[in-house]
Protein backbone atom coordinates (compact mmCIF):
# COMPACT_ATOMS: atom_id res chain seq x y z
CA UNK A 1 0.00 0.00 0.00
CA UNK A 2 1.72 3.34 -0.85
CA UNK A 3 0.57 6.55 -0.14
CA UNK A 4 -1.15 8.94 -2.54
CA UNK A 5 1.52 11.21 -3.55
CA UNK A 6 -1.10 14.13 -4.25
CA UNK A 7 -2.61 13.64 -0.67
CA UNK A 8 -0.81 16.22 1.49
CA UNK A 9 1.25 14.65 4.24
CA UNK A 10 0.83 14.84 8.07
CA UNK A 11 3.32 16.06 10.15
CA UNK A 12 4.31 12.18 11.26
CA UNK A 13 4.81 11.04 7.37
CA UNK A 14 6.35 14.68 6.65
CA UNK A 15 9.19 13.83 9.24
CA UNK A 16 9.42 10.40 7.69
CA UNK A 17 9.81 11.40 4.41
CA UNK A 18 12.80 13.76 5.90
CA UNK A 19 14.50 11.09 7.72
CA UNK A 20 14.28 8.32 4.51
CA UNK A 21 16.04 11.13 2.55
CA UNK A 22 18.89 12.28 4.87
CA UNK A 23 19.37 8.22 5.84
CA UNK A 24 18.85 8.93 9.25
CA UNK A 25 18.43 5.86 10.50
CA UNK A 26 20.36 3.94 7.67
CA UNK A 27 17.40 4.36 5.58
CA UNK A 28 15.30 2.21 7.70
CA UNK A 29 11.43 2.93 8.98
CA UNK A 30 10.78 0.77 11.97
CA UNK A 31 7.51 1.79 14.47
CA UNK A 32 5.81 -0.67 16.87
CA UNK A 33 2.21 -0.77 18.63
CA UNK A 34 2.89 -0.96 22.28
CA UNK A 35 -0.44 -1.98 24.31
CA UNK A 36 -0.84 -2.96 28.12
CA UNK A 37 -2.45 -6.49 28.05
CA UNK A 38 -5.15 -5.55 30.81
CA UNK A 39 -8.25 -4.45 28.84
CA UNK A 40 -9.94 -4.48 25.30
CA UNK A 41 -8.87 -2.33 22.71
CA UNK A 42 -10.36 0.59 21.46
CA UNK A 43 -11.49 3.06 18.25
CA UNK A 44 -8.82 5.50 19.60
CA UNK A 45 -6.48 2.63 19.41
CA UNK A 46 -7.37 1.72 16.35
CA UNK A 47 -5.97 5.54 15.26
CA UNK A 48 -2.60 4.69 16.22
CA UNK A 49 -2.87 1.03 14.95
CA UNK A 50 -3.61 2.49 11.39
CA UNK A 51 -0.99 5.43 12.39
CA UNK A 52 1.98 2.65 13.58
CA UNK A 53 1.16 0.12 10.63
CA UNK A 54 -0.03 2.53 7.67
CA UNK A 55 3.72 4.22 7.72
CA UNK A 56 5.53 1.38 7.94
CA UNK A 57 4.02 -0.14 4.66
CA UNK A 58 4.00 2.78 3.04
CA UNK A 59 7.67 3.53 3.86
CA UNK A 60 9.25 -0.30 3.11
CA UNK A 61 9.92 -1.07 7.01
CA UNK A 62 7.86 -2.70 9.26
CA UNK A 63 5.67 -2.47 12.43
CA UNK A 64 6.40 -4.06 15.56
CA UNK A 65 3.57 -5.46 18.14
CA UNK A 66 5.26 -5.34 21.66
CA UNK A 67 3.06 -5.64 24.72
CA UNK A 68 3.69 -3.47 27.87
CA UNK A 69 3.28 -6.40 30.23
CA UNK A 70 5.07 -4.51 33.35
CA UNK A 71 1.88 -4.73 35.60
CA UNK A 72 1.09 -8.42 36.01
CA UNK A 73 -1.61 -7.39 38.73
CA UNK A 74 -3.95 -6.60 35.54
CA UNK A 75 -2.52 -8.53 32.78
CA UNK A 76 -4.17 -11.53 31.65
CA UNK A 77 -3.71 -14.05 28.30
CA UNK A 78 -7.17 -13.25 26.95
CA UNK A 79 -5.76 -9.53 26.37
CA UNK A 80 -3.38 -10.92 24.50
CA UNK A 81 -5.55 -12.99 22.26
CA UNK A 82 -7.87 -10.09 21.78
CA UNK A 83 -5.76 -7.36 20.78
CA UNK A 84 -4.00 -9.77 18.68
CA UNK A 85 -7.21 -10.67 16.62
CA UNK A 86 -8.42 -7.46 16.69
CA UNK A 87 -5.31 -5.91 14.93
CA UNK A 88 -5.42 -8.71 12.14
CA UNK A 89 -9.33 -7.90 11.44
CA UNK A 90 -8.68 -4.11 11.36
CA UNK A 91 -6.00 -5.67 8.39
CA UNK A 92 -2.46 -5.65 9.61
CA UNK A 93 0.10 -7.96 10.67
CA UNK A 94 3.54 -7.54 12.82
CA UNK A 95 4.63 -10.94 11.03
CA UNK A 96 7.69 -12.45 13.23
CA UNK A 97 7.76 -9.17 15.06
CA UNK A 98 6.10 -9.69 18.91
CA UNK A 99 8.17 -8.70 21.68
CA UNK A 100 6.88 -8.38 25.02
CA UNK A 101 8.54 -5.72 27.56
CA UNK A 102 9.17 -8.45 29.87
CA UNK A 103 11.29 -10.10 26.97
CA UNK A 104 13.64 -7.27 28.35
CA UNK A 105 13.47 -7.74 31.97
CA UNK A 106 16.80 -9.12 32.46
CA UNK A 107 18.43 -6.61 30.30
CA UNK A 108 16.34 -3.44 31.87
CA UNK A 109 17.80 -4.69 35.46
CA UNK A 110 21.32 -4.84 34.07
CA UNK A 111 20.82 -1.48 33.35
CA UNK A 112 19.28 -0.33 36.36
CA UNK A 113 22.52 -1.59 38.19
CA UNK A 114 24.93 0.79 35.26
CA UNK A 115 22.66 3.84 36.46
CA UNK A 116 23.28 2.69 40.39
CA UNK A 117 27.04 2.12 39.68
CA UNK A 118 26.74 5.75 37.99
CA UNK A 119 25.29 7.71 40.63
CA UNK A 120 22.66 7.77 38.24
CA UNK A 121 20.26 5.86 40.77
CA UNK A 122 19.37 5.52 44.05
CA UNK A 123 17.28 2.96 46.38
CA UNK A 124 14.31 5.21 47.95
CA UNK A 125 12.36 3.76 51.22
CA UNK A 126 9.47 6.49 50.92
CA UNK A 127 6.04 5.58 50.41
CA UNK A 128 3.63 6.45 47.45
CA UNK A 129 1.96 9.31 49.07
CA UNK A 130 5.59 10.61 50.69
CA UNK A 131 6.94 10.55 47.13
CA UNK A 132 3.95 12.41 45.76
CA UNK A 133 3.82 14.92 48.65
CA UNK A 134 7.81 15.37 47.94
CA UNK A 135 7.16 16.13 44.10
CA UNK A 136 6.49 19.97 45.02
CA UNK A 137 4.40 22.04 42.62
CA UNK A 138 4.56 24.25 39.04
CA UNK A 139 5.89 26.62 40.53
CA UNK A 140 7.93 25.31 43.55
CA UNK A 141 10.47 23.01 43.00
CA UNK A 142 10.30 19.34 44.62
CA UNK A 143 12.19 18.33 47.95
CA UNK A 144 14.69 15.74 47.52
CA UNK A 145 14.46 12.41 49.26
CA UNK A 146 16.44 11.68 52.18
CA UNK A 147 17.55 8.52 50.84
CA UNK A 148 19.26 10.44 47.97
CA UNK A 149 22.84 10.31 48.59
CA UNK A 150 22.96 7.00 49.78
CA UNK A 151 26.31 5.52 48.83
CA UNK A 152 26.35 2.94 45.59
CA UNK A 153 27.30 0.00 47.71
CA UNK A 154 24.46 0.26 49.51
CA UNK A 155 22.00 0.90 46.87
CA UNK A 156 23.63 -1.87 45.09
CA UNK A 157 23.24 -4.14 48.01
CA UNK A 158 19.13 -2.88 48.88
CA UNK A 159 18.59 -3.30 44.92
CA UNK A 160 19.79 -6.71 44.61
CA UNK A 161 17.83 -7.80 47.87
CA UNK A 162 14.61 -5.70 45.98
CA UNK A 163 15.06 -8.16 43.56
CA UNK A 164 15.17 -11.37 45.95
CA UNK A 165 12.03 -10.61 47.84
CA UNK A 166 13.31 -9.45 50.69
CA UNK A 167 11.19 -6.82 51.10
CA UNK A 168 6.95 -6.13 51.19
CA UNK A 169 5.09 -4.47 48.64
CA UNK A 170 5.88 -0.86 48.35
CA UNK A 171 8.50 -0.78 51.22
CA UNK A 172 11.15 0.65 48.50
CA UNK A 173 11.42 1.93 45.33
CA UNK A 174 14.51 2.45 42.83
CA UNK A 175 14.88 6.20 42.03
CA UNK A 176 16.58 8.01 38.68
CA UNK A 177 18.39 11.28 40.42
CA UNK A 178 17.49 14.07 38.23
CA UNK A 179 16.23 17.15 39.10
CA UNK A 180 13.80 17.89 42.22
CA UNK A 181 13.80 21.73 40.57
CA UNK A 182 13.36 20.44 37.02
CA UNK A 183 10.00 22.11 35.76
CA UNK A 184 8.60 19.17 34.33
CA UNK A 185 7.66 16.94 37.27
CA UNK A 186 8.49 13.62 35.26
CA UNK A 187 12.08 14.26 35.63
CA UNK A 188 12.13 15.40 39.85
CA UNK A 189 13.34 11.96 40.21
CA UNK A 190 10.99 9.28 38.69
CA UNK A 191 10.35 6.14 39.95
CA UNK A 192 12.13 3.18 37.74
CA UNK A 193 11.33 -0.04 39.94
CA UNK A 194 8.90 -0.92 42.43
CA UNK A 195 8.63 -3.95 44.55
CA UNK A 196 5.33 -6.30 43.13
CA UNK A 197 5.44 -9.91 44.74
CA UNK A 198 2.82 -10.77 41.75
CA UNK A 199 2.75 -13.64 39.41
CA UNK A 200 3.58 -12.97 35.71
CA UNK A 201 2.00 -14.64 33.05
CA UNK A 202 4.88 -14.84 31.48
CA UNK A 203 7.55 -14.98 33.87
CA UNK A 204 5.97 -16.35 36.74
CA UNK A 205 7.70 -16.21 40.10
CA UNK A 206 10.78 -15.12 38.55
CA UNK A 207 11.00 -11.47 39.23
CA UNK A 208 9.23 -9.69 42.16
CA UNK A 209 10.43 -5.95 41.49
CA UNK A 210 8.85 -4.91 38.14
CA UNK A 211 10.16 -1.61 35.54
CA UNK A 212 8.08 1.61 35.43
CA UNK A 213 6.69 2.15 31.91
CA UNK A 214 9.12 5.31 32.03
CA UNK A 215 11.95 3.15 32.42
CA UNK A 216 10.66 -0.04 29.75
CA UNK A 217 9.41 1.80 27.10
CA UNK A 218 12.55 3.69 25.67
CA UNK A 219 14.52 1.32 25.95
CA UNK A 220 12.61 -1.46 24.83
CA UNK A 221 12.18 0.81 21.67
CA UNK A 222 16.35 1.00 21.99
CA UNK A 223 16.94 -2.70 21.79
CA UNK A 224 14.25 -3.62 19.25
CA UNK A 225 15.81 -0.42 16.78
CA UNK A 226 12.72 1.42 16.50
CA UNK A 227 13.32 4.26 14.86
CA UNK A 228 9.75 6.20 15.09
CA UNK A 229 8.24 5.98 18.63
CA UNK A 230 4.97 7.44 18.14
CA UNK A 231 2.70 8.25 20.88
CA UNK A 232 -0.24 10.22 21.54
CA UNK A 233 -0.13 14.03 23.08
CA UNK A 234 -0.16 12.87 26.78
CA UNK A 235 2.94 11.62 26.83
CA UNK A 236 4.79 14.62 25.43
CA UNK A 237 5.86 15.78 28.97
CA UNK A 238 7.23 12.36 29.01
CA UNK A 239 9.50 12.65 26.33
CA UNK A 240 12.21 14.62 27.96
CA UNK A 241 12.36 11.42 30.37
CA UNK A 242 12.69 9.15 27.64
CA UNK A 243 15.57 10.70 26.04
CA UNK A 244 17.41 11.52 29.33
CA UNK A 245 16.84 7.45 29.99
CA UNK A 246 18.61 6.43 26.48
CA UNK A 247 21.10 9.26 26.52
CA UNK A 248 22.47 8.53 29.79
CA UNK A 249 23.09 4.55 28.86
CA UNK A 250 24.82 6.14 25.38
CA UNK A 251 26.90 8.37 27.94
CA UNK A 252 27.93 5.43 29.85
CA UNK A 253 28.46 3.13 26.85
CA UNK A 254 25.69 0.80 27.43
CA UNK A 255 24.12 -1.25 24.58
CA UNK A 256 21.99 -4.27 24.71
CA UNK A 257 24.01 -7.08 25.63
CA UNK A 258 23.91 -8.97 22.36
CA UNK A 259 22.72 -8.20 19.20
CA UNK A 260 18.95 -8.64 18.62
CA UNK A 261 18.77 -11.10 16.24
CA UNK A 262 17.22 -11.71 13.04
CA UNK A 263 14.21 -11.08 13.88
CA UNK A 264 15.06 -7.58 15.13
CA UNK A 265 17.52 -6.75 12.17
CA UNK A 266 16.04 -3.64 10.30
CA UNK A 267 13.90 -4.81 6.86
CA UNK A 268 16.06 -4.51 3.50
CA UNK A 269 13.22 -3.14 1.70
CA UNK A 270 13.57 0.24 0.07
CA UNK A 271 10.76 2.75 0.86
CA UNK A 272 7.73 2.43 -0.62
CA UNK A 273 7.14 6.20 -1.58
CA UNK A 274 8.95 7.25 -4.56
CA UNK A 275 8.50 10.75 -3.52
CA UNK A 276 10.42 9.82 -0.35
CA UNK A 277 13.05 6.92 -1.44
CA UNK A 278 14.92 9.15 -4.52
CA UNK A 279 18.22 8.16 -3.85
CA UNK A 280 18.00 5.89 -1.40
CA UNK A 281 16.86 2.73 -3.01
CA UNK A 282 21.14 2.07 -3.03
CA UNK A 283 21.72 2.19 0.24
CA UNK A 284 23.71 -0.67 2.27
CA UNK A 285 21.76 -2.44 5.42
CA UNK A 286 23.56 -1.25 8.78
CA UNK A 287 21.89 -3.77 10.57
CA UNK A 288 21.22 -3.80 14.64
CA UNK A 289 24.46 -1.61 14.57
CA UNK A 290 22.81 1.38 13.49
CA UNK A 291 20.85 1.19 16.78
CA UNK A 292 24.24 1.84 18.20
CA UNK A 293 24.03 5.34 16.38
CA UNK A 294 20.37 6.03 15.24
CA UNK A 295 18.74 6.07 18.68
CA UNK A 296 14.87 5.97 18.68
CA UNK A 297 12.82 9.04 18.45
CA UNK A 298 9.18 9.63 20.31
CA UNK A 299 6.73 11.58 18.31
CA UNK A 300 2.93 12.51 19.40
CA UNK A 301 0.16 13.25 17.83
CA UNK A 302 -3.76 14.17 18.89
CA UNK A 303 -5.82 11.28 20.58
CA UNK A 304 -8.60 9.98 19.16
CA UNK A 305 -11.91 11.61 20.49
CA UNK A 306 -15.51 10.88 19.83
CA UNK A 307 -18.86 12.67 20.70
CA UNK A 308 -21.24 10.33 22.89
CA UNK A 309 -18.65 8.34 23.67
CA UNK A 310 -15.78 7.44 26.26
CA UNK A 311 -13.03 5.53 26.33
CA UNK A 312 -11.16 6.02 29.35
CA UNK A 313 -9.83 2.61 29.85
CA UNK A 314 -11.21 3.08 33.68
CA UNK A 315 -14.42 3.62 32.42
CA UNK A 316 -14.57 1.13 30.33
CA UNK A 317 -14.34 -1.19 32.94
CA UNK A 318 -16.78 0.29 35.08
CA UNK A 319 -19.38 0.11 32.36
CA UNK A 320 -19.03 -3.62 32.28
CA UNK A 321 -18.39 -4.07 35.89
CA UNK A 322 -21.15 -2.26 36.72
CA UNK A 323 -24.01 -3.98 34.35
CA UNK A 324 -24.22 -0.98 32.36
CA UNK A 325 -23.28 -3.06 29.10
CA UNK A 326 -23.56 -7.05 28.48
CA UNK A 327 -19.87 -6.97 28.04
CA UNK A 328 -16.91 -5.83 26.47
CA UNK A 329 -18.07 -6.64 22.82
CA UNK A 330 -21.43 -5.16 23.60
CA UNK A 331 -22.42 -3.29 20.17
CA UNK A 332 -22.71 -0.02 21.73
CA UNK A 333 -19.10 0.09 22.97
CA UNK A 334 -16.28 1.86 21.38
CA UNK A 335 -14.36 -1.02 21.68
CA UNK A 336 -12.86 -2.78 18.26
CA UNK A 337 -14.75 -6.22 19.53
CA UNK A 338 -17.66 -3.99 20.59
CA UNK A 339 -17.70 -2.47 16.57
CA UNK A 340 -16.76 -5.91 15.28
CA UNK A 341 -19.77 -7.79 16.75
CA UNK A 342 -22.04 -4.42 15.40
CA UNK A 343 -21.13 -4.91 11.84
CA UNK A 344 -18.79 -1.71 11.63
CA UNK A 345 -15.99 -2.97 8.51
CA UNK A 346 -12.29 -2.84 9.96
CA UNK A 347 -11.90 -0.83 5.74
CA UNK A 348 -14.51 2.06 7.25
CA UNK A 349 -12.41 2.15 10.65
CA UNK A 350 -9.13 2.53 9.04
CA UNK A 351 -11.14 5.04 6.48
CA UNK A 352 -12.25 7.03 9.22
CA UNK A 353 -8.94 7.20 10.83
CA UNK A 354 -7.39 8.56 7.18
CA UNK A 355 -10.03 11.10 7.13
CA UNK A 356 -9.62 12.88 11.08
CA UNK A 357 -5.63 12.81 9.89
CA UNK A 358 -2.89 12.89 12.49
CA UNK A 359 -2.37 16.45 14.04
CA UNK A 360 -0.90 18.01 17.14
CA UNK A 361 -4.03 19.83 17.94
CA UNK A 362 -6.54 18.50 20.18
CA UNK A 363 -10.27 18.07 19.00
CA UNK A 364 -13.12 16.04 19.68
CA UNK A 365 -14.83 14.30 16.36
CA UNK A 366 -18.20 14.06 15.84
CA UNK A 367 -19.58 10.15 15.96
CA UNK A 368 -21.52 10.41 13.10
CA UNK A 369 -17.71 10.79 11.13
CA UNK A 370 -17.45 7.20 12.17
CA UNK A 371 -20.51 6.36 11.29
CA UNK A 372 -20.60 7.81 7.75
CA UNK A 373 -17.30 5.96 7.10
CA UNK A 374 -19.19 2.77 7.95
CA UNK A 375 -22.47 3.72 5.71
CA UNK A 376 -20.70 4.51 2.77
CA UNK A 377 -18.27 1.04 2.62
CA UNK A 378 -21.52 -1.03 3.70
CA UNK A 379 -23.78 0.56 1.23
CA UNK A 380 -21.22 -0.90 -1.66
CA UNK A 381 -21.18 -4.54 0.18
CA UNK A 382 -23.99 -5.18 2.02
CA UNK A 383 -26.54 -7.40 0.34
CA UNK A 384 -30.51 -5.91 0.32
CA UNK A 385 -33.19 -7.82 2.42
CA UNK A 386 -36.63 -6.93 3.89
CA UNK A 387 -37.88 -6.87 7.11
CA UNK A 388 -40.31 -5.13 8.94
CA UNK A 389 -39.62 -3.83 12.36
CA UNK A 390 -42.95 -2.49 13.19
CA UNK A 391 -45.51 -4.38 11.81
CA UNK A 392 -49.08 -4.36 10.62
CA UNK A 393 -50.95 -6.72 8.11
CA UNK A 394 -52.25 -5.92 4.63
CA UNK A 395 -54.69 -8.41 3.44
CA UNK A 396 -54.75 -7.99 -0.24
CA UNK A 397 -58.14 -9.12 -0.98
CA UNK A 398 -58.41 -9.48 -4.78
CA UNK A 399 -55.09 -11.80 -4.10
CA UNK A 400 -56.20 -16.03 -4.32
CA UNK A 401 -56.41 -17.43 -1.47
CA UNK A 402 -54.32 -20.32 -0.85
CA UNK A 403 -51.95 -18.83 -4.08
CA UNK A 404 -47.73 -17.48 -3.53
CA UNK A 405 -45.15 -16.65 -5.96
CA UNK A 406 -41.41 -15.73 -6.24
CA UNK A 407 -40.29 -12.50 -7.34
CA UNK A 408 -37.10 -11.80 -8.26
CA UNK A 409 -35.54 -8.65 -5.98
CA UNK A 410 -31.46 -7.14 -6.58
CA UNK A 411 -29.52 -8.19 -3.59
CA UNK A 412 -27.37 -5.09 -4.25
CA UNK A 413 -27.92 -2.13 -7.10
CA UNK A 414 -24.40 -1.03 -6.04
CA UNK A 415 -22.86 -4.19 -7.06
CA UNK A 416 -24.34 -5.51 -10.07
CA UNK A 417 -22.25 -8.88 -9.35
CA UNK A 418 -24.20 -9.62 -6.24
CA UNK A 419 -27.38 -11.19 -8.65
CA UNK A 420 -30.67 -11.51 -7.56
CA UNK A 421 -32.63 -13.47 -5.14
CA UNK A 422 -36.08 -14.96 -5.09
CA UNK A 423 -38.77 -13.20 -2.65
CA UNK A 424 -42.23 -15.06 -1.82
CA UNK A 425 -45.31 -13.22 -1.83
CA UNK A 426 -48.56 -14.22 -0.90
CA UNK A 427 -52.60 -12.75 -0.41
CA UNK A 428 -50.98 -11.39 2.99
CA UNK A 429 -48.29 -9.32 4.06
CA UNK A 430 -46.66 -7.02 6.79
CA UNK A 431 -45.61 -3.54 6.35
CA UNK A 432 -44.28 -0.75 8.31
CA UNK A 433 -47.12 0.73 10.62
CA UNK A 434 -45.31 4.12 10.12
CA UNK A 435 -46.02 3.60 6.42
CA UNK A 436 -50.00 4.18 6.83
CA UNK A 437 -51.90 6.71 7.84
CA UNK A 438 -55.42 6.95 8.33
CA UNK A 439 -55.78 10.64 7.75
CA UNK A 440 -52.17 11.48 5.44
CA UNK A 441 -50.70 14.36 6.75
CA UNK A 442 -49.44 16.82 4.08
CA UNK A 443 -46.20 14.81 1.65
CA UNK A 444 -47.03 11.31 2.51
CA UNK A 445 -46.85 9.47 -0.33
CA UNK A 446 -47.33 5.82 1.81
CA UNK A 447 -50.32 4.10 1.60
CA UNK A 448 -53.37 5.49 2.88
CA UNK A 449 -56.91 5.02 2.11
CA UNK A 450 -58.00 4.78 -1.70
CA UNK A 451 -54.06 6.10 -2.57
CA UNK A 452 -51.98 4.15 -4.68
CA UNK A 453 -48.71 2.45 -3.82
CA UNK A 454 -45.96 0.61 -4.92
CA UNK A 455 -44.31 -2.65 -3.42
CA UNK A 456 -40.55 -3.10 -4.16
CA UNK A 457 -40.41 -5.79 -6.28
CA UNK A 458 -43.72 -6.76 -6.12
CA UNK A 459 -47.13 -5.17 -7.19
CA UNK A 460 -49.27 -2.10 -7.15
CA UNK A 461 -51.62 -2.02 -4.25
CA UNK A 462 -54.40 0.33 -3.63
CA UNK A 463 -55.98 0.64 0.21
CA UNK A 464 -59.68 -0.16 -0.05
CA UNK A 465 -60.48 -0.72 3.85
CA UNK A 466 -59.04 -0.81 7.01
CA UNK A 467 -59.92 -2.44 10.48
CA UNK A 468 -60.17 -1.56 13.71
CA UNK A 469 -60.22 -2.76 17.58
CA UNK A 470 -62.21 -1.74 20.64
CA UNK A 471 -60.23 1.60 21.06
CA UNK A 472 -60.18 2.92 17.68
CA UNK A 473 -56.66 1.92 16.70
CA UNK A 474 -55.97 0.29 12.96
CA UNK A 475 -55.20 -3.22 13.40
CA UNK A 476 -55.41 -4.56 9.71
CA UNK A 477 -55.41 -3.19 6.44
CA UNK A 478 -57.79 -4.34 3.43
CA UNK A 479 -56.45 -3.47 -0.12
CA UNK A 480 -56.26 -4.67 -3.89
CA UNK A 481 -53.31 -5.40 -5.91
CA UNK A 482 -53.21 -4.47 -9.85
CA UNK A 483 -51.51 -8.09 -11.53
CA UNK A 484 -50.65 -6.39 -14.42
CA UNK A 485 -48.17 -4.35 -12.17
CA UNK A 486 -45.51 -7.40 -11.38
CA UNK A 487 -42.07 -6.23 -10.74
CA UNK A 488 -42.99 -2.98 -9.45
CA UNK A 489 -43.95 -0.76 -12.56
CA UNK A 490 -46.89 -0.25 -14.24
CA UNK A 491 -47.46 -1.30 -18.08
CA UNK A 492 -49.78 1.66 -18.77
CA UNK A 493 -47.04 4.27 -17.74
CA UNK A 494 -48.68 5.58 -14.88
CA UNK A 495 -46.40 6.11 -11.66
CA UNK A 496 -47.17 6.22 -7.81
CA UNK A 497 -44.72 8.24 -5.30
CA UNK A 498 -44.91 5.75 -2.34
CA UNK A 499 -42.59 2.56 -2.62
CA UNK A 500 -42.72 0.53 0.52
CA UNK A 501 -40.96 -2.77 1.90
CA UNK A 502 -42.95 -5.75 2.73
CA UNK A 503 -42.64 -9.02 3.99
CA UNK A 504 -45.07 -12.14 3.12
CA UNK A 505 -46.83 -13.24 6.14
CA UNK A 506 -47.16 -16.95 5.49
CA UNK A 507 -43.40 -16.71 4.97
CA UNK A 508 -41.51 -14.80 7.08
CA UNK A 509 -39.29 -15.63 9.76
CA UNK A 510 -39.70 -14.11 13.61
CA UNK A 511 -36.30 -12.71 14.20
CA UNK A 512 -34.56 -10.81 17.59
CA UNK A 513 -34.18 -7.42 16.79
CA UNK A 514 -31.87 -5.47 18.93
CA UNK A 515 -31.64 -1.74 18.03
CA UNK A 516 -28.54 -0.37 19.26
CA UNK A 517 -28.77 4.18 19.96
CA UNK A 518 -25.55 6.08 21.65
CA UNK A 519 -24.41 4.90 24.42
CA UNK A 520 -24.41 8.20 25.93
CA UNK A 521 -27.02 11.10 25.30
CA UNK A 522 -24.58 14.11 25.77
CA UNK A 523 -22.00 14.95 23.18
CA UNK A 524 -19.31 15.23 26.78
CA UNK A 525 -19.89 12.31 29.18
CA UNK A 526 -19.02 12.86 32.21
CA UNK A 527 -18.22 16.48 31.99
CA UNK A 528 -20.71 18.14 34.06
CA UNK A 529 -21.58 15.50 36.02
CA UNK A 530 -21.10 11.92 36.91
CA UNK A 531 -20.88 10.26 33.69
CA UNK A 532 -23.41 7.95 34.68
CA UNK A 533 -26.06 10.17 34.64
CA UNK A 534 -25.10 10.72 30.53
CA UNK A 535 -26.08 7.37 29.99
CA UNK A 536 -29.20 7.14 27.35
CA UNK A 537 -31.23 4.71 29.23
CA UNK A 538 -32.74 3.89 25.40
CA UNK A 539 -29.53 2.95 24.07
CA UNK A 540 -31.24 -0.75 23.66
CA UNK A 541 -34.11 -1.76 22.66
CA UNK A 542 -34.95 -5.47 21.77
CA UNK A 543 -37.97 -6.14 19.56
CA UNK A 544 -39.38 -9.46 17.04
CA UNK A 545 -39.65 -8.73 13.95
CA UNK A 546 -40.70 -10.86 10.52
CA UNK A 547 -38.05 -10.90 7.61
CA UNK A 548 -37.77 -12.84 4.51
CA UNK A 549 -37.12 -16.14 4.84
CA UNK A 550 -33.64 -15.98 2.54
CA UNK A 551 -32.57 -14.73 5.45
CA UNK A 552 -31.98 -18.11 7.37
CA UNK A 553 -29.02 -18.96 5.09
CA UNK A 554 -26.30 -16.34 6.31
CA UNK A 555 -23.95 -16.51 9.12
CA UNK A 556 -23.31 -15.09 12.14
CA UNK A 557 -21.27 -11.62 11.37
CA UNK A 558 -22.54 -11.30 8.05
CA UNK A 559 -23.71 -7.73 7.33
CA UNK A 560 -26.88 -6.71 5.67
CA UNK A 561 -29.19 -3.63 4.32
CA UNK A 562 -32.71 -3.79 5.81
CA UNK A 563 -33.94 -2.04 2.92
CA UNK A 564 -35.75 1.77 4.16
CA UNK A 565 -34.31 0.93 7.41
CA UNK A 566 -30.25 0.23 7.92
CA UNK A 567 -27.91 -1.58 8.00
CA UNK A 568 -27.32 -4.75 10.49
CA UNK A 569 -25.22 -7.42 11.05
CA UNK A 570 -26.00 -11.26 12.31
CA UNK A 571 -25.22 -11.73 16.03
CA UNK A 572 -23.31 -14.35 17.43
CA UNK A 573 -26.52 -15.15 19.52
CA UNK A 574 -28.34 -16.34 16.41
CA UNK A 575 -28.98 -20.24 15.72
CA UNK A 576 -30.49 -21.92 13.15
CA UNK A 577 -33.80 -21.70 14.94
CA UNK A 578 -33.54 -18.15 16.18
CA UNK A 579 -32.04 -15.17 14.30
CA UNK A 580 -30.86 -12.11 15.71
CA UNK A 581 -29.57 -8.91 13.95
CA UNK A 582 -28.01 -6.03 15.61
CA UNK A 583 -28.64 -2.73 13.92
CA UNK A 584 -25.01 -1.18 12.80
CA UNK A 585 -26.30 1.77 11.61
CA UNK A 586 -29.33 4.05 10.05
CA UNK A 587 -29.40 4.50 5.98
CA UNK A 588 -28.65 8.44 7.42
CA UNK A 589 -27.63 10.19 10.19
CA UNK A 590 -31.04 9.65 11.89
CA UNK A 591 -29.91 10.89 15.47
CA UNK A 592 -28.65 14.29 13.93
CA UNK A 593 -32.18 14.93 12.56
CA UNK A 594 -33.80 14.04 15.96
CA UNK A 595 -31.33 16.30 17.63
CA UNK A 596 -32.54 19.41 15.51
CA UNK A 597 -36.55 18.69 15.91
Amino acid sequence: MTTETDKPLDFIRAIVVEDVARCTHGGQIVTRFPPEPNGFLHVGHAKSISLNFGIAQEFGGRCHLRYDDTNPTKEEQKYIDAIKEDIRWLGFDWGEHEYYASDYFEQLYEWALAFIRAGKAFVCDMTAEEVRASRGTLTAPGKESPFRNRSIEENLDLFERMKKGDFPDGARTLRAKIDMASPNFNLRDPVMYRILHAHHPRTGDTWCIYPMYDWAHGESDWIEGITHSICTLEFEDHRPLYDWFVDTLIELGEAPSAPFGERGRPARESPARENAAAGTAALPDRGVGSRRTHRPRQYEFARLNLTYTVMSKRRLLELVNEGHVRGWDDPRMPTICGMRRRGYTPQAIRDMCARVGVTKYKSLTDVAFLENSVREHLNKIAPRYMAVLDPIKVVIENYPNGQSEELDAVNNPEDPAAGKRKVPFGREIHIEREDFAEVPPPKFFRLAPGREVRLRWAYFITCTNIVKNDRGEVVEIRATYDPATKGGDAPDGRKVKGTLHWVSAQHALRAEVRLYDRLFKVEKPGEERDWREDLNPESLKVIEAPVEPALASIAPGARVQFERLGYFCVDPDSTKDRLVFDRTVGLRDSWARSQRK
